[in-house]
């Protein structure tokens, strides 16, 4: 009987060895269990190569403000396991989420004593997540994919709408070499029936989307053609945007986030919005919703004095996006913490650290996987021009990069969710 908040917490912790086992056998069985609670609404599943969290909070944001009870499951969390499980912007209370884990666990236990397989973490944190939602009596549901999309846990609800943000190379042991492969995994979250809200995507990738699309009648809301980014500017503390959407166009969208990325995640999202509807949407309600999204470790402001932004960009693109948005905050000597998990593209990522930091220190997280931060260094030392050093801890890290800041310096942590999380709970 689980009680209390550490009981909970313990419970997820005893599936982390099982690692990553793509399927949807384990979590649909265990829904069936349940009653398959993922039935009880209707379902935005999101996924992408980057941008899911922005977008699913952008989504989320968008349809609180028509009225509707909105749920969101997003992965991993920053500082709190609850900020996995949202509810209209807020994240579940801890009260919540130990009763979230104990309706679960019972059918948990009874399917891995019957069948012998133990469910994954993540396919755990799924059915938490879908049989939380239904018990909220939530009206829809925005849900982050984990990894690819066909085989991904996630997966076993039937989303009215599909959204992909973009695809590149990740995950290749996983979800393919090439980008078509990777693409075939990602589209794999429609069914016939649904809208498929595609982002910006490489040639290659696309033709695998239509193709697919074609065969199962799934209907396609493009980026750039059916709905499209008009005029932007700078404004105080993020943008003012102009999206043209299928139904109606929204005029001067303030948009409180950083990055020209995050232009299109916006665009995006509106897309996805108006799919689910099958309309125009108030303009009042989408200014109020995009004004109040909030996605923390993404060019957050965990600082001032002195100036600490975090970021979990994880892959090669991210880690240009991030740096392409550091405009906005003037003119600075950076000094980078970087710390990366060691299944990612690290030597892709990293010579976008010298195209502006003025210094670089490796780290490390406390996971199993983890890169070294010795290793880290050894590899930027070879692909760098400004000094790296090794710290076995992200508060060695921090503390470190403090006393390399000159007059003008601000410090930016970068590589990993994990790793924007760490440090976020030492800043705040």
């Amino acid at each position: 009987m689980i009680e209390t908040h550490a009981e909970a917490l313990a419970y997820l912790d005893s599936h982390i060895g099982y690692g990553i086992r793509p399927g949807l056998t384990r979590t649909a069985d265990v829904l069936a269990m349940m009653g398959d609670p993922q039935n009880d609404y209707r379902i935005i599943l999101v996924t992408g190569s980057n941008g899911k969290t922005s977008t699913t909070r952008l989504l989320s944001s968008l349809l609180t403000a028509h009225g509707l009870r909105v749920g969101s499951f997003t992965s991993p969390h920053l500082e709190r396991i609850e900020e996995r499980f949202g509810l209209d912007n807020e994240s579940a209370d801890p009260d919540e989420f130990v009763q979230a884990v104990a309706d679960v666990a019972v059918f948990a236990d009874l399917y891995e004593a019957k069948t012998g397989e133990s469910l994954t973490y993540f396919e755990l944190t799924t059915v938490i997540a879908y049989a939380f939602f239904a018990a909220q009596a939530v009206d829809v549901a925005v849900v982050e994919v984990g990894m690819g999309g066909r085989l991904d846990a996630t997966n076993v609800a039937d989303a009215d709408v599909a959204v992909i943000t973009g695809i590149s190379l990740e995950h290749t042991d996983v979800l393919g070499e090439t980008l078509g492969e990777i693409a075939t995994e990602k589209v794999g979250i429609t069914r016939s029936g649904a809208v498929l809200m595609e982002g910006p995507l490489p040639q290659e990738a696309r033709d695998v989307v239509i193709a697919h699309c074609e065969a199962n009648g799934v209907q396609r809301v493009t980026f750039g053609v059916d709905v499209t980014l008009g005029e932007f500017a700078p404004a105080v503390g993020g943008w003012l945007v102009t999206v043209e959407g299928v139904h109606a166009t929204y005029p001067d969208i303030f948009l409180p986030l950083h990055g020209d990325h995050q232009l299109v995640n916006l665009t995006v999202a509106i897309g996805a919005a108006e799919a689910f509807f099958g309309r125009a949407m108030p303009e009042d309600a989408v200014e109020e919703g995009i004004a109040a999204v909030t996605v923390p470790g993404r060019l957050e402001t965990v600082s001032i004095e002195p100036l600490v932004i975090i970021d979990g960009a994880h892959n090669p693109e991210g880690i240009e996006a991030a740096a392409a948005a550091l405009d906005a905050f003037g003119q600075r000597d950076w000094v980078v913490i970087f710390g990366a998990m060691a299944d990612k593209d690290v030597a892709a990522m990293i010579p976008t650290l010298g195209t502006f930091a003025n210094s670089v220190i490796t780290t490390a997280v406390d996971h199993e996987r983890a890169a070294d931060p010795t290793h880290l260094a050894e590899l930027a030392a070879t692909l760098l021009e400004v000094p790296v050093q090794a710290t076995a801890t992200t508060a060695e890290a921090l503390e470190l990069a403090r006393r390399q800041l000159g007059e003008n310096g601000a410090i930016l942590a970068i590589g990993s969710l994990y790793l924007a999380g760490d440090i976020r709970t030492q800043v705040l």
